[in-house]
């Protein structure tokens, strides 16, 4: 089976910056029609005038997809644009930090709205267009769409100042497995990376504000480095491609071996 994502039509949630932005870059590069959707509209207009010449293959959609009109929007342009969607990426990710005792804090809240909900609202939309177009053109083809979360090793460590993080992959990760189930009879895949100890735009903020975050994430990484964000981009590309054809409900880690020795009190990017 082939890796190739020529002339596919993917949308790239969370890809203003970091991970999400690579996966755009790599996705374009690779052959595909790349949607960018992120709230951050000038940072979209910065990144994608920098990317190579590449026609009308890449555009790119602002807005807060917590909202159901801007989900719907965004299906809208981007068949516009391409006419179809085969692929949803959604690196939507917000880290925040908070003590887990202060009932004041509103951190779970955001963030289950935030890495949570967001995404699950641009899965509904866009299984909904993929099930339709199958509909309309009769093909024998294993997979008619695949989608790919991009989650955290975090949903399997306790660090109780990441805890609504923690949280909200998590159950990133079980909606993952549960649409997974409910989009096989649609041909529809849906499988997530976890990703630990790559290099993505909270670690390095992190890494700005804590000088020992770098040597302590080494040392707890059996390779010894950190991870590329193209890395994790490649990995996305396995299973949005027709390689993974009988892969679903799967959580593919791409942590360098963190999670086989990881104390609990080790960083969690």
């Amino acid at each position: 089976m082939s890796f190739s994502l020529d002339g596919k039509t993917a949308i790239i949630t969370g890809s203003a910056n970091g991970v999400g932005l690579a996966i755009a870059r790599h996705f374009a590069d690779q052959g595909a029609n790349v949607m960018l959707a992120d709230v951050d509209e000038a940072r979209l207009r910065r990144e994608v005038a920098q990317f190579p010449a590449t026609g009308e293959q890449v555009r790119f959609f602002a807005g807060d997809l917590r909202e159901r009109l801007t989900v719907a929007n965004l299906l809208s342009a981007t068949v516009d644009a391409f006419d179809r969607v085969d692929i949803l990426v959604n690196a939507i990710r917000q880290c925040t930090r908070a003590d887990p005792l202060d009932s004041q804090d509103d951190a779970v809240d955001t963030l289950i709205q935030q890495n949570l909900i967001a995404s699950l609202r641009v899965i509904q939309a866009t299984a909904r267009r993929m099930i339709a177009q199958a509909e309309k053109v009769e093909t024998d083809a294993h997979s008619v769409g695949a989608i790919v979360n991009l989650t955290s090793i975090a949903a399997r460590r306790s660090q109780p100042e990441l805890m609504a993080y923690s949280i909200s992959t998590a159950a990133l990760d079980q909606m993952t497995r549960s649409m997974a189930v409910a989009l096989a009879p649609k041909r529809i895949r849906v499988n997530a990376v976890a990703i630990g100890s790559v290099m993505s735009a909270n670690l390095k903020d992190q890494m700005r504000e804590h000088a020992e975050y770098r040597e302590s994430i080494l040392r707890h990484t059996p390779l010894g480095r950190i991870g590329a964000a193209t890395e994790a981009a490649e990995a996305v590309q396995f299973l949005a491609s027709e390689a993974a054809g009988f892969v679903t409900g799967q959580i593919v880690t791409v942590d360098g071996g963190r999670t086989l020795i990881d104390p609990v009190n080790a960083p969690a990017h």
